[in-house]
């Protein structure tokens, strides 16, 4: 009689954290063993390397939360517990590409066609001539314009940067001419 048994389980390895931190995978291990022996009925529990090696990914402080086995039981009465690799889910390739009527990928492809119907259209970007300077405007800059002030244009003034700082009461210096006085 054969009396290979085959579980899936969800074990909670949360406890883990009540233990010293560079003892918590270990007792990870060990609380794997433990819930095999409770759930399957047997004595002789036998860990698989990958298993193993998934909870000691993260090191010995931090092992996963909680994590997903294969457990089997053989006529022996030996248990292996293994990493649980879950059927893949194909999805039909015609229930993914066929959008739905009302669906947004719809109205996307039909404005993309040209058949706008019911879409609002959406305003054209805001094009940038590269006018955006001190003092010039283009257009519609009141807030701007309350922000940043625009240069003064006078062609006598020059900047605080150019001025020498030696003295202040000292009168700004004139630029050289060229014609004899």
């Amino acid at each position: 009689m054969s009396e290979e048994l085959e579980r899936v389980y969800t074990i909670n390895l949360g406890k883990v954290l009540l233990s010293q931190s560079q003892h918590r995978t270990v007792r990870a291990l060990n609380m794997i063993k433990e819930f095999a022996r409770r759930h399957m009925k047997a004595q002789n529990v036998k860990i698989d390397e990958d298993l193993a090696r998934q909870v000691w990914a993260r090191g010995a402080r931090r092992p996963p939360r909680k994590i997903r086995v294969r457990m089997n039981k053989t006529d022996s009465g030996e248990i292996l517990v293994s990493r649980y690799e879950g059927p893949l889910e194909i999805e039909s390739v015609a229930e993914t590409t066929a959008p739905k009527v009302g669906d947004a990928t719809t109205a996307a492809a039909s404005v993309a066609a040209g058949s706008v119907g019911d879409v609002p259209s959406l305003p054209e970007p805001a094009v940038d001539d590269g006018s955006f300077n001190r003092g010039e405007s283009s257009g519609d800059d009141s807030i701007t314009d309350a922000i940043i002030p625009p240069a003064p244009e006078s062609s006598d003034s020059t900047s605080p940067a150019d001025t020498p700082s030696t003295d202040a009461a000292a009168p700004a210096a004139e630029p050289p001419s060229d014609a004899p006085s």
